[in-house]
């Protein structure tokens, strides 16, 4: 295979199989075309006869050095011509297209850009959906390094990926053929088995997962998850796994994709959709699959309701109902808002839709930034109402965002809460708690109820008033003035320090500064020592988040007079000022020569 360092290497072949998409080639082989990688793009035609084949060989007619075309008999399922194209691949990496989806416009340069950088043998770059889902958890941030058993990598199972095709060649793992789901799964898990690099291209969108408005792709048609079909299908890429992952914590991880997303799925809506027999028929080939692969690993890694479908597959009343409840909507809505010291009160109703009863309400508040951050405040009933107070103190600084869980049968049901609230119900005023600003408020994209703590998206309110100034010995500024935030005195301990923002340049200088009881504070910056521009004063606070600056309010009558020091052929100014509209304490630096002040004064 080509070295990365040689100049005729393909740097990615990128598989495309067609069949009777016409309409569709056009947007998916420009998007490829566009790349800006070293390329060669291997179109697999599998017998169109909508007029795909006449449009593919055209472009290969006109980009003789990056298309191919490949023709053969039509034989159903994407696996032969995946398989075909593979045998025809030249590249260092391979990417497997779909004729309807298609690239954004770095997708392979970031994409190959990852995988060098890291010795990958797996790239997955984000995937989203245009009218299908598309897979999240594993996106939501790069990874240079992913662990197949520390990641939800392996919850992706899909083939649009980049893969290096030394791997795909040296363990000839390839696609399953003859199949019209699930080929894909065979291929995926048996690279995923056999990649030593893992890497998560998350921030920015490589590939765009198409729905057909007709229908007519595979993966819509309506038996294409069929549920019987796809448990009998799911055996083999779980025995494929087996053979090559040993018994222990890596293979439970797996295992749990696979019950999770595979079995117990079709415990879910299709179950409700199903006739008595077909039920049955289902839950009795969970529980083949239960009985081989569902060891205690894999009991504990799964959330409540799978653990309970698993004890109830010979119940199939047991299993209607978790389902109903699984399906069920939680209609929720936000009554009240207040705070109680230093706790918020939230009031609301909160129930399943269809069901009239419940085991409890709690609410439950998730760190935005760290997803294993939790804190779940128990709510009590009054009337038709639940009531919880969230004791912010016990949050961290973050973003904190808000749900209410219904609880019914052991199974927990989640919703935002806010975006559906009484007229009345507004933001309430930001609070410091201890030392840390707390700012509860209402999403812009949907009106959910979060709690900002430190102001990390949220405006932290805040005024410092300076009360007077008086220049002292070594050109600096006596300041005094008071801060007040959300209302209230901040600790001593918040106050940070002065800074001096030049307006034009953006420089900084920082000044320390004495916090006094009672939220006054005192200064002497050495603003005679300023560079020449016009200084904006700030104060800085530490308030449980992102360091919070305010500008300094002043009063004209509180500002000390110009002053001008002499100094080896130069003159140096300083008018500190009061803006004119808000009145904000700024400063003016000035520096001139003898001469330039002489022609000055002699205009």
């Amino acid at each position: 295979m080509p070295a990365p360092g040689n100049d005729d290497a393909v740097d990615v072949s990128v598989v495309i199989p067609a069949h009777n998409c016409r309409d569709y080639l056009d947007r998916c082989l420009t998007s490829v075309l566009v790349q800006r990688v070293k390329k060669e793009i291997v179109v697999v035609d599998d017998g169109s006869t909508d007029g795909s084949a006449d449009l593919l060989d055209l472009y290969a007619a006109y980009h003789r050095d990056s298309v191919r075309v490949v023709h053969i008999r039509g034989g159903g399922g994407a696996g032969r011509p995946r398989n075909v194209g593979m045998e025809h691949a030249t590249g260092r990496y391979v990417f497997f297209c779909d004729a309807d989806d298609y690239l954004g416009p770095e997708a392979l340069e970031r994409m190959v850009a990852m995988g060098d950088r890291n010795g990958s043998d797996i790239v997955l770059g984000k995937i989203v959906g245009h009218g299908r889902r598309a897979p999240q958890s594993m996106f939501q941030h790069n990874a240079d390094r992913a662990d197949l058993g520390d990641s939800t990598v392996y919850n992706s199972l899909s083939c649009f990926k980049l893969f290096r095709r030394d791997l795909l060649e040296r363990h000839r793992i390839r696609f399953g053929e003859g199949m019209l789901v699930g080929e894909d799964i065979i291929f995926t898990v048996h690279a995923y088995c056999h990649a030593r690099v893992i890497s998560v291209v998350a921030d920015y969108d490589c590939y765009h997962l198409v729905s057909r408005p007709d229908g007519s792709s595979i993966m819509q048609q309506p038996g294409s998850r069929d549920p019987l079909a796809w448990l009998a299908m799911i055996r083999e890429p779980i025995r494929l796994m087996a053979r090559h992952i040993p018994p222990g914590a890596l293979r439970d991880h797996l295992l749990r994709r696979h019950f999770r997303l595979d079995a117990f799925a079709q415990l879910g809506s299709v179950f409700l959709e199903s006739d008595d027999i077909r039920r049955k028929d289902i839950a009795r080939e969970v529980a083949a699959l239960c009985e081989e692969w569902y060891t205690p690993g894999v009991h504990e890694r799964l959330n409540s309701i799978d653990r309970q479908r698993a004890g109830a597959l010979d119940d199939i009343d047991r299993l209607v109902r978790l389902a109903r409840i699984e399906s069920a909507t939680v209609r929720r809505r936000l009554t009240g808002l207040s705070w109680d010291g230093d706790r918020l009160v939230v009031t609301g109703a909160a129930r399943l839709d269809g069901i009239s009863r419940d085991d409890g309400v709690t609410l439950v508040l998730r760190s935005r930034y760290d997803p294993h951050a939790e804190l779940v405040v128990p709510a009590r009933r009054k009337g038709g109402e639940f009531v919880a107070p969230i004791d912010v103190a016990a949050l961290d600084s973050g973003v904190w965002d808000l749900r209410v869980a219904v609880e019914l049968e052991g199974v927990v049901r989640h919703g935002r809460l806010g975006a559906e609230r009484d007229k009345g119900v507004a933001r309430p005023e930001p609070r410091l708690v201890g030392e840390m600003a707390v700012l509860p408020y209402f999403t812009r994209d949907n009106g959910n109820l979060s709690i900002d703590v430190g102001g990390h998206v949220v405006d932290v309110p805040g005024a410092v008033r300076l009360l007077h100034t008086r220049w002292s010995l070594g050109r600096r500024l006596q300041v005094h003035g008071e801060v007040s935030v959300a209302g209230s005195t901040p600790s001593v301990a918040a106050v940070r320090q002065l800074v001096w923002r030049e307006r034009r340049s953006g420089r900084e200088r920082t000044e320390p500064v004495t916090a006094l009881p009672g939220g006054a504070f005192t200064a002497r910056p050495a603003i005679g020592r300023l560079a020449p521009g016009t200084w904006d004063a700030y104060l800085e606070l530490d308030l449980g988040g992102p360091p919070a600056r305010f500008r300094i309010e002043s009063d004209a009558d509180a500002v000390a007079t110009p002053r001008r020091w002499p100094g080896a052929a130069l003159l140096r100014s300083v008018r500190p000022y009061a803006t004119s509209g808000k009145g904000r304490l700024s400063a003016v630096v000035r520096r001139m020569s003898a001469r330039s002040l002489a022609r000055r004064i002699l205009k």
